[in-house]
């Protein structure tokens, strides 16, 4: 839920972003409105940093699931050679 609020926020931030570009274009621009713009770039560039962290993560479990995956499917396949053998040995 707050990956998809970061995205959002970081989507409002680069649409306001845009429009206060678009909106210097057409008249002066104040100090408070570049201050505001100088904030929501920032606070785009921590957006930006904290979804490449998150995506760093995630690849980092995946490839922590697929390890765990392949030794639970290794498991497997040495309880059914086990129980195979075990069967063969009660005849």
């Amino acid at each position: 839920m707050s990956k998809s609020k970061n995205l959002f926020r970081s989507a409002v931030a680069a649409l306001l972003l845009a429009g206060m570009i678009g909106f210097t274009g057409c008249s002066g621009v104040s100090e408070e409105e570049m201050q505001q713009l100088t904030e929501l770039r920032d606070e785009v560039g921590q957006l930006t940093k904290e979804v490449n962290t998150l995506k760093s993560q995630k690849t980092e479990l995946e490839r922590e699931i697929a390890v765990k995956r392949s030794k639970l499917e290794q498991c497997e396949k040495e309880k059914a050679e086990t129980q195979a053998n075990l069967k063969k040995m009660g005849k």
